[in-house]
């Protein structure tokens, strides 16, 4: 019996847990958001396997696969996916194109295991076709509605109390302006995009009449919205979030300098304040030229003279 499934709406709105059994370079290029990467080979040895392949064939292929894949080298791998399965019963495992790869380590995780596993028909590739499909604004029940307001008028905190919001940022990994790297990389935008079509359709199947976003260009850092979905985004309504100005320097305070700081010491240690102004001052002299050569010289003095200030007193507020 052939034990697949390609029931991929529900693989979504039910969050199941996925294998990918690709190698950590094909899964480094792009993943789906509740994939693990518990590979059955290794970049090295996929790449001898591929030679094998163009040089001999399939056959010659599959002999050398498992040549290398044997003894403690299976066992680890196949341990890697038992303890996994342990813990999310209702995986499923995927390679690329839903051939031999998963195939063979849906035979040996079911040994290990000794129930069935499902694996994905047709493997990454045919979920990935999937997803993009559900990027057409056509398969979209909801109406949008953009909100937009001034930096630091809270529109995040707003978007993450809303039931109906979709966060672009939290997706991209990106604040959308040119202060607005995070720690972590962005996905690749293969990632980004399987993200948003992942969120599009759990908001779907939760029924929300309104689909909330944050005003945006088609960028957010160098991950851009597809182009038929932002011209859906640019014809809705907008709402207008209004917020004082001594409030936004709060919040902008708040996620900027104290929240920001407290995130590159927890990754970087006695090093994090001076990390976080180096970012801080690449992220002004991105916007050199829209500030003007006096304006960019007197931030960057305000700037260091705060962290100084900081660095003697322990009080950031002067950043203000």
């Amino acid at each position: 019996m052939d034990k697949t499934t390609n029931d991929f709406h529900r693989l979504v709105v039910d969050n199941v847990p996925l294998i990918d059994v690709r190698a950590p370079v094909e899964f480094a290029a792009g993943a789906f958001p509740t994939a693990v990467n518990l590979p059955l080979m290794n970049d090295e040895e996929r790449r001898l396997v591929g030679i094998r392949y163009k040089e001999q064939g399939p056959a010659a292929a599959v002999a050398l696969g498992h040549e290398l894949v044997c003894g403690a080298v299976k066992e680890q791998r196949v341990a890697a996916w038992k303890r996994f399965l342990d813990e999310h019963p209702a995986a499923r495992i995927y390679c690329f194109r839903g051939g031999l790869r998963s195939q063979l380590s849906q035979e040996w995780a079911e040994a290990a295991t000794r129930r069935e596993i499902l694996r994905l028909e047709g493997g990454y590739k045919a979920f990935r076709n999937y997803l993009i499909d559900r990027l057409d604004p056509g398969t979209l029940n909801s109406v949008p509605l953009v909100l937009g307001g001034r930096t630091g008028a809270g529109k995040t905190r707003l978007l993450q109390r809303l039931g109906n919001a979709i966060d672009l940022e939290a997706l991209a990994h990106h604040r959308g302006s040119s202060f607005g790297r995070f720690l972590q990389p962005q996905p690749t935008q293969i990632a980004f995009e399987n993200a948003l079509a992942w969120a599009l359709i759990r908001h779907e199947a939760a029924g929300h009449a309104l689909a909330v976003v944050e005003d945006e260009g088609r960028h957010i850092g160098r991950r851009y919205i597809p182009t038929a979905l932002m011209e859906h985004f640019a014809q809705a309504d907008v709402v207008l979030l209004e917020t004082p100005l001594p409030e936004r320097v709060r919040i902008t305070f708040a996620e900027y300098v104290t929240s920001a700081q407290a995130r590159f010491c927890a990754a970087f240690g006695p090093a994090g304040p001076e990390r976080w102004l180096a970012d801080l001052q690449e992220s002004v002299a991105r916007i050199r030229k829209r500030l003007g050569g006096e304006r960019f010289k007197r931030v960057n003095q305000l700037l260091l003279a705060a962290h100084q200030r900081q660095r003697e007193t322990g009080d950031p507020a002067a950043h203000r």
